[in-house]
């Protein structure tokens, strides 16, 4: 499959308490000031390592600042053969006020 999905935060939290696995492409401060509990930074620099290291047929939800870029990102993966790729609809700010207790920092 080398097409994407995209979801809601709310199927996303149901898809992520079965095993979904989730990266957050914003920059790294973005990132540090707070994500999605569990999700992975991923960027130009560790993309290699992640895709080496990933099961393929684990689902994946891509996630941004609104839903945008990860559009972009989904896509790229779906070509690299991740069989399940979704992005987030609405990005982390849509997760945030959704799901706000799903939210942390990192110490950085």
């Amino acid at each position: 499959m080398t097409e994407f999905k995209r979801i809601a935060p709310e199927q996303a939290q149901t898809l992520r308490s079965n095993g979904a696995v989730v990266v957050d492409i914003r920059d790294p401060q973005s990132f540090a000031s707070g994500h999605i509990a569990g999700a992975t930074h991923l960027d130009n620099h560790s993309l290699p390592d992640f895709i080496a290291a990933a099961d393929f047929d684990q689902p994946l939800i891509v996630t941004c600042y609104h839903g945008h870029s990860s559009q972009s990102a989904a896509a790229y993966l779906a070509h690299q053969g991740f069989s399940d790729v979704y992005s987030l609809d609405g990005g982390f700010e849509l997760w945030r006020s959704t799901f706000p207790g799903e939210v942390v920092q990192s110490d950085e």
